[in-house]
């Protein structure tokens, strides 16, 4: 097996060396040597709104009128969410909002408060 590195978008193992770069041939993304070595310690870092960074347990408040998908209710602005947890994925937020319950919310729609 060979010892490069997997694409970092699309994941494929067919990956080769052209000069000081490697170079997916099912992608065509290329990326320098020097970033497969720095890849394995990144953290995500979530921000908020005004791009304060959030961490697990942080209180934040909705900044925009939500619908909840699949009924009638909505979240609306100035909703305080406490003790967040952060997860990986679109939604970024995992929490319980009173009278709704447990919900998955956007980084992008809070701010810390």
């Amino acid at each position: 097996m060979s010892d490069l590195p997997q694409c970092p978008q699309c994941q494929s193992v067919y990956t080769y060396e052209d000069g000081d770069q490697y170079v997916c041939p099912e992608c065509a993304h290329e990326w320098p040597k020097s970033a497969a070595a720095d890849q394995g310690d990144e953290q995500k870092v979530i921000k908020d709104a005004n791009g304060n960074v959030l961490q697990d347990g942080d209180s934040v408040t909705v900044i925009k009128d939500l619908k909840v998908k699949g009924s009638s209710l909505v979240v609306k602005v100035g909703t305080k969410v406490k003790n967040i947890r952060l997860v990986d994925g679109d939604h970024d937020i995992d929490c319980k909002i009173d009278g709704i319950g447990a919900m998955k919310l956007k980084s992008e729609f809070v701010k810390k408060a």
